[in-house]
């Protein structure tokens, strides 16, 4: 793609992040008992200008043209993920092939998949990587625990003094 603002090609497949997730993907996959569900990304793809220049725009504490490459990011959609997820726990139960179900999320998507493991006796644990997740969804799992290490944010130097990151 072409970043709208400075019109360079971008190659995201070599991004850092790119490689990051195609080499845990590959990790995860090897797992013994763990089940990786990719999606696909939507084909509406759009750039985006980021909230807080949203906001700086619109309060007038930036002009247009003073917007860099930085303050623009894609805006991308994964679809088929919670559905295949779905299936995936509704099989599980219904062939009682598990007394456990733990799942790496945080989407309200999942409420009645988490319902009705419940109410087939199946133990339902949601880690959501320390993230929030809605009250509708907490009301319908056994249990909440993060089991990865909580990232702190490092401070940021911005001008020669150290503010939080953002």
């Amino acid at each position: 793609m072409h970043n709208p603002i400075t019109k360079q090609a971008i190659d995201f497949g070599k991004s850092r992040e790119a490689k990051f997730r195609l080499e845990l993907h590959d990790t995860l996959k090897k797992h013994r008992k763990t089940a990786l569900r990719l999606g696909h990304l939507s084909s509406d793809v759009q750039w985006a200008i980021k909230p807080a220049k949203v906001r700086d725009l619109l309060n007038a504490r930036l002009k247009f043209e003073e917007l860099t490459e930085d303050d623009v990011m894609l805006d991308t959609r994964q679809k088929g993920v919670d559905m295949r997820i779905g299936v995936d726990v509704s099989s599980l139960v219904f062939k009682r092939q598990v007394d456990q179900i733990v799942l790496i999320a945080g989407d309200a998507d999942f409420v009645p998949a988490a319902k009705q493991a419940r109410r087939e006796g199946i133990d339902f644990v949601l880690d959501p990587m320390w993230r929030p997740i809605p009250a509708g969804l907490e009301e319908h799992i056994d249990g909440l625990r993060s089991t990865c290490p909580k990232v702190r944010k490092q401070p940021v130097v911005v001008e020669g003094s150290v503010s939080p990151q953002i």
